[in-house]
C-alpha cells in the first residue's frame, strides 16, 4: 500500500533498536524521512547506515530524551535539516522496574521523567512546525496502563498518562487537522525484552509461560506488526482517525487468556 510517506520527514524517538527501529525501516520503505533520536550514537548510526544500505533516507540525533534541552535540540537539528517536520512519533522508554516498595519518590520522579516528559516536551517544540504541515504524532504506550504488573509504578503511570495525554491532545489540536493516536503493544520480542526475560530465573519456563497465554497464534508480537500500525496511523491513509487507543497484542490485553 502506498502510504503517501514520499520525503515526509518524521521523527522516531528510540528508534535504533526493537519496535523504533521497525518504525524506522518502515517510514524509510515508504518513501519517507526517518529523523531517529536516541541516547546512543552509535546505534542511531547503525540503523541510519543499514536504511541508507537499503536504498532509503534518515538521519540520525543524539540525544538525552529525558533533558528538556536535548529535546528542543532534536527538533531544532530537524528543522535545520530538512526545513519542516510532518510527523512525531514518541515511542523512547525503558519498563525500569520503579515498584512503590521497591523504589522511592525520587526513583518514581525520575522514571516519569525518563519515560514519559519528552512525549511532552518534544510535541510542544514540535508543535508550530505540526500545525505548519498538519501532521500527526503517534505514541507508543504498554498494555501495563490496561494490566498493570506489579513492581513497576514509574512505568506504569508514564504510561497511564501518554493514553490520556493522547485523548487531550487530539482535542485540542482539532483546530490545525492534527491527529493523535497511540499503538498499545504487549508482548513483544525487542533487546529489551530479552535482556529482561534472561534476568529471571528460568527464562525458557517464563517465556513459554507467557506465550501459552497470548489468544491469538500463541506467539509474541513481531516489531514489524508494532510498525505496520503506527506508520499506518500516522500516514494520511487514516486521515479521520484520531483520539484512538489502538491495541496490537494478538487480544492480550482484552480478551480472555484462558482460551485454549
Amino acid at each position: 500500500m502506498n502510504l503517501g510517506l514520499k520525503d515526509k520527514v518524521v521523527i522516531v524517538t528510540g528508534g535504533a533498536k526493537g519496535i523504533g527501529e521497525a518504525i524506522a525501516r518502515l517510514i524509510a520503505e515508504e518513501g519517507g524521512i526517518a529523523v531517529i533520536a536516541g541516547r546512543k550514537e552509535a546505534d542511531n548510526e547503525k540503523t541510519v547506515t543499514a536504511i541508507r544500505q537499503a536504498g532509503g533516507k534518515a538521519f540520525g540525533i543524539t540525544a538525552e530524551l529525558g533533558k528538556v534541552e536535548d529535546c528542543r535540540k532534536v527538533i531544532d537539528l530537524t528543522m535545520k535539516e530538512y526545513g519542516k517536520i510532518d510527523g512525531l512519533i514518541n515511542n523512547a522508554g525503558a519498563n525500569d522496574g520503579v515498584g512503590l516498595a521497591s523504589g522511592s519518590p525520587e526513583k518514581f520522579m525520575a522514571s516519569l521523567q525518563n519515560n514519559l516528559s519528552h512525549y511532552y516536551n518534544l510535541a510542544h517544540f514540535a508543535l508550530p512546525y505540526l500545525k505548519a504541515t498538519k501532521g500527526s504524532i503517534v505514541n507508543i504506550g504498554s498494555k501495563v496502563a490496561t494490566t498493570g504488573q506489579g513492581n513497576t509504578s514509574g512505568y506504569a503511570a508514564s504510561k497511564g498518562a501518554i493514553n490520556a495525554l493522547t485523548r487531550e491532545w487530539a482535542v485540542e489540536l482539532l483546530p490545525f487537522s492534527i491527529r493523535v493516536n497511540t499503538v498499545i503493544p504487549a508482548e513483544v520480542w525487542t533487546p529489551l525484552y530479552e535482556t529482561w526475560i534472561h534476568s529471571l530465573p528460568d527464562p525458557e519456563a517464563k517465556l513459554k509461560s507467557i506465550v501459552s497465554k497470548i489468544p491469538l497464534e500463541k506467539r509474541m508480537t513481531t516489531s514489524e506488526e508494532i510498525a505496520a500500525m503506527t506508520v499506518f496511523l500516522l500516514s494520511g491513509v487514516s486521515s479521520h482517525t484520531t483520539g484512538q487507543i489502538v491495541y496490537v497484542d494478538g487480544g492480550y490485553t482484552h480478551l480472555d487468556r484462558s482460551i485454549s
